[in-house]
């Protein structure tokens, strides 16, 4: 696991100990930021069930203006600060501890531009946290995408009221599932 590209480019990242998190392959990271490009410059980046936060620190090294990583495990936040500060990018991260649907419950300070949604695999949390988002959807700007990480045996269509499937994206065993307003 490591940055792939931007200011922390080639930085290996701790993984967390246990069976607990899934962290996104290299070549999935790849081909998302290659999905996203120039757009993540300047963004706002939300990373639910963060784990090692592979994702927002991809974000941030590659320009985002801030992410914000969400998780609730101990080990798993212990290796989030440690791969920020290994990358040297702490100063636009913010670090939460809090379970993801408390965290959704809450209003939010900013509108997000990307809403990253990679859960535990096999227990619906990524429906879940869509549905959460879909009924505040003040959590997204005008141009927001939310993206979902599971296994294409998990993907299901969800009646949403303001968010819609708009692409969907298979590498092996996971699939990115793009949702926008």
């Amino acid at each position: 696991m490591r940055v792939i590209s931007g200011t922390a480019k080639g930085r290996t990242l701790r993984a967390v100990p246990g069976e607990g998190t899934r962290p996104i392959t290299d070549r999935v990271k790849e081909s998302l930021f290659n999905i996203l490009g120039a757009d993540v410059r300047d963004a706002r980046f939300l990373d639910l069930f963060a784990g090692t936060g592979g994702v927002g620190i991809e974000a941030l090294s590659r320009g985002a203006k801030e992410a914000v990583f969400v998780e609730q495990g101990r080990a798993a936040l212990e290796t989030l600060r440690a791969n920020l500060v290994i990358t040297k990018l702490a100063d636009r991260a913010r670090v939460v501890r809090a379970d993801v649907f408390t965290f959704l419950a809450g209003t939010p300070d900013v509108p997000y531009d990307y809403i990253y949604i990679a859960p535990p695999q096999y227990k619906g949390l990524w429906a879940q946290a869509l549905r959460a988002i879909d009924a505040n959807p003040a959590w997204l700007s005008d141009d927001a995408q939310a993206i979902v990480q599971i296994h294409p045996r998990e993907f299901e269509p969800l009646a949403l009221e303001h968010l819609m499937l708009v692409d969907e994206r298979k590498y092996g065993s996971t699939v990115l599932c793009f949702y926008e307003l």
